[in-house]
């Protein structure tokens, strides 16, 4: 059995938490892991974020059971809920002036036992966490295609000023490409999904160590928000930790 904790903490340097993260459980025991980052003028962000973790909760929990019946099912539920969802939140930048240009990255994780299917658009971040540490999901963002095309380095692309630059997100556009992933949680200690608010400040080696560590679940939570906060805190800082290890929360 899966246990989990959830943070979001505005930062240091905001004065709006435009992130939004839940976890929803159905009777049947699936889980649906929600983590977007708004972004858009006059806090717009916050708007596009809480549509889309909000409606993608109601719909989840009102779903017939036969439309996770197997991987295919799960995917083809998934994708087609982010897609309404994406022309619900763009048709509400539309009818709304002050919400004009508003989205939000996301990652819906969609779990049943070890299983997991997974959506992903922008550069909020899903790793697994066992002996080593796996980056799941690839950054839609400038400099990754400037690694892609040779032009800079990983390394180098960890400190570019255009790091922030995110080439798709949802609610921006009528339609929206999504990154769909199927995996299994099977001999991984932990599972993270957070907004970049916790992966800009923090190096796989800080959040592996604290992770690993023999505090409580809750306490490694917090311990990740202080952490990111002392580094600078310059973004809203969230994410949602899971595990199976039957530890303390």
């Amino acid at each position: 059995m899966l246990q989990y904790v959830i943070e979001s903490d505005t930062g240091r340097k905001r004065e709006i938490n435009e992130d939004r993260v839940a976890v929803h459980k159905r009777p049947d025991g699936l889980l649906l892991v929600l983590v977007a980052d708004g972004m858009g003028g006059h806090n717009a962000g916050d708007v596009a974020s809480r549509m889309t973790v909000d409606e993608l909760g109601v719909r989840f929990m009102d779903a017939n059971s036969a439309q996770f019946q197997s991987t295919g099912d799960k995917t083809a539920w998934l994708s087609e809920q982010v897609l309404q969802v994406n022309r619900a939140v763009y048709e509400h930048s539309i009818r709304h002036r002050e919400c004009k240009g508003m989205g939000t990255t996301l990652i819906a994780a969609l779990i049943e036992g070890e299983d997991c299917v997974l959506c992903h658009i922008g550069d909020s971040r899903a790793y697994m966490i066992g002996e080593s540490m796996t980056q799941v999901t690839r950054d839609h963002s400038y400099v990754n295609v400037l690694v892609d095309n040779g032009e800079i380095t990983q390394e180098q692309a960890e400190d570019h000023p255009k790091k922030n630059w995110i080439l798709r997100s949802l609610g921006t556009e009528p339609d929206i490409e999504r990154e769909m992933h199927h995996f299994s949680l099977a001999g991984i200690s932990y599972f993270l999904i957070c907004t970049d608010g916790l992966s800009n400040k923090l190096s796989e080696r800080d959040i592996s160590s604290i992770v690993r560590s023999k505090a409580s679940l809750s306490q490694k939570g917090k311990a990740m928000v202080a952490l990111a906060n002392d580094l600078g805190g310059e973004d809203n800082i969230s994410f949602v930790l899971l595990t199976a290890l039957g530890e303390e929360v």
